[in-house]
């Protein structure tokens, strides 16, 4: 049943893509298909990061209300960018190259990411949750900071930073997707080569540790590559704190079933479905009178409260 189901969700995906490519298209069909292309590589890009890293933190931790960004990933971009338009002002940040920015925030987060989760694992004994709490304080810190400099910034460059707080999807830069396409790549390549010992770890750390799995190690990994796939997304398109949540939920509905064969890609292509779907109904016919985020954000933040209210936590 498990692999009916993803047979389904990849026809949805398949349609889904078919439609935002298609849908409408009239005058100059190549560069429009050109266009829109790009666009949906980059909803893939991201759709698929935040579904696979959302699931893999939600195994590591236990919690199936947790999300990647309750670790301060956000915050810690936000305040990057709030950082780089007050030292070097609106006028410098906009003369930036796409591609700079793009890897000055991967390369940031993921090694903000090791040295935080490699220094606690050294001295806390791996205990996830004294890592999360930590994780939640720098994410107050990052966000004070955050609000701090943006008082103090002039008014027109705030403008540039308010920019920043909410994904976008409309100005995708070339390089830089091809370029997170070839990260998110390697990396779920990795993560499909660990998945019968996903399966083993989530049972805990105990369990898994008597049935021969190094538990630790492969905890530190895990967690890298969670931060890898967060940056990817966030640094391409902007930070999207509830999709996360809202995918795994419905994967784990709709699987129904604790095999990571099967959530994993089953959570990537919900991510991508919604997030293609979205788009195109936005652009199509409400002619972008809203942002999508914003309707994600609005939805994850409701079902992670419907969740909290049933106790559906693991």
């Amino acid at each position: 049943m498990p692999d009916r189901r993803l047979l389904f969700l990849a026809g949805l995906f398949a349609v889904s893509c078919g439609l935002y490519l298609l849908w409408g298209l009239q005058g100059r069909i190549w560069f429009i298909l050109e266009l829109r292309g790009i666009k949906l590589a980059g909803l893939c890009v991201v759709g698929a990061a935040i579904g696979i890293a959302t699931v893999l933190f939600q195994t590591l931790s236990g919690n199936r209300i947790l999300t990647p960004a309750i670790m301060g990933f956000d915050a810690l971009f936000l305040l990057m960018q709030t950082s780089v338009v007050f030292f070097l002002g609106g006028f410098n940040y906009a003369g930036l190259p796409g591609p700079f920015l793009f890897a000055m925030n991967t390369v940031v987060m993921v090694c903000a990411a090791v040295l935080l989760f490699g220094a606690l694992f050294r001295r806390s004994r791996n205990d996830i949750q004294l890592m999360i709490l930590v994780g939640v304080i720098f994410g107050l810190l990052f966000r004070s900071l955050t609000g701090f400099m943006q008082r103090l910034i002039d008014p027109s460059e705030f403008a540039i930073v308010q920019g920043t707080m909410f994904a976008s999807f409309g100005g995708i830069n070339r390089t830089e997707l091809i370029a997170a396409s070839i990260l998110l790549g390697m990396l779920s390549i990795w993560v499909w080569r660990q998945l019968p010992l996903l399966d083993v770890m989530a049972l805990g750390r105990g369990p898994a540790r008597h049935l021969g799995v190094d538990y630790d190690r492969h905890q530190f990994q895990l967690l890298c590559a969670i931060a890898a796939f967060v940056a990817i997304s966030t640094a391409l398109v902007g930070p999207i704190t509830f999709l996360g949540l809202l995918v795994s939920a419905l994967a784990h509905a709709l699987m129904r079933t604790h095999r990571h064969v099967h959530l994993l890609p089953a959570a990537a292509l919900i991510a991508i479905i919604i997030l293609v779907l979205g788009q195109g109904a936005f652009e199509r016919l409400m002619r972008l009178q809203s942002t999508l985020a914003v309707v994600i954000e609005f939805v994850g933040g409701l079902l992670f409260l419907v969740l909290l209210a049933k106790g559906k936590i693991r």
